[in-house]
């Protein structure tokens, strides 16, 4: 495995991986998709160009959607089906600060996984277990991917995911 692991103490970080690009990045979210129930709830958050469409890409495929997934930034929402679990693909940049209820409810009790870009801007319609996962940029095509379980069910998952990730 090309990836440097790491288990965090980074604001009760459970695990920071270092991905050598965007395809490992896919993986690395695939192996997530692979895990994921429904009603979880995957909040991205990094820099424009680090790499969240990137992620939502491999979280569907480890879904097994075999539709492209594309940005969602001027649809605000799009949902894939015909995988394991509906995605719902929520990219709440344009909303801002500012950020209305757009039926958040609705989606995460809708038996899917829901996966919000810039979450940070919907912090008021999130449950109360979610994943937080931010991206940053490195050196090259790299990215560090760090991972924070907000809620026991969530680092249950965590645990899940990183053994889907090892084997």
């Amino acid at each position: 495995m090309s990836t440097k692991e790491s288990n965090a103490r980074d604001e009760g970080a459970a695990w920071v991986v270092e991905t050598n690009g965007a395809e490992e990045t896919r993986r690395l979210a695939a192996a997530l998709g692979r895990v994921a129930a429904p009603g979880d709830v995957i909040v991205l958050e990094g820099d424009l160009g680090a790499g969240k469409t990137t992620f939502v890409q491999g979280l569907a495929a480890g879904l097994g959607i075999p539709a492209p997934v594309n940005s969602p930034t001027f649809t605000l929402i799009k949902e894939y089906h015909g995988g394991r679990l509906p995605l719902f693909h929520i990219d709440v940049y344009r909303l801002g600060e500012g950020a209305e209820d757009l039926g958040f409810d609705e989606v995460f009790d809708a038996g899917g996984v829901a996966a919000i870009e810039w979450g940070h801007y919907a912090a008021d319609y999130l449950p109360d277990e979610y994943l937080e996962i931010r991206l940053a940029k490195g050196e090259g095509d790299r990215r560090a991917v760090r991972v924070f379980p907000r809620g026991e069910a969530m680092r249950r998952r965590v645990e899940e995911w990183r053994a889907a990730w090892s084997s």
